[in-house]
């Protein structure tokens, strides 16, 4: 279960559901290391990493499914404006 608590999960399910007419799948997964960095130097900090698909990473074979880069745009965009 999301942690609900966090303002910016809840602006993020709203404008997902609002945009494509489904609840997102949420997941925690061991990524984000921006998240990590940036949460050890802010304790506390409200945050989420998201972003395109992207298939191998860190390797010589790493690739990003384009039409995801769209969607994940879009995503963001509509999550900015409901900010």
């Amino acid at each position: 279960n999301p942690n609900m608590k966090s303002p910016i999960l809840h602006t993020m399910l709203a404008s997902y559901e609002k945009l494509y007419g489904v609840k997102p799948s949420v997941t925690a997964i061991h990524a984000g290391l921006e998240c990590g960095i940036i949460g050890r130097n802010y304790p506390g900090m409200d945050m989420i990493s998201f972003g395109p698909t992207i298939k191998y990473p860190h390797s010589p074979d790493e690739r990003v499914n384009i039409p995801t880069v769209a969607k994940f745009y879009e995503f963001l965009l509509a999550t900015l404006k409901a900010l």
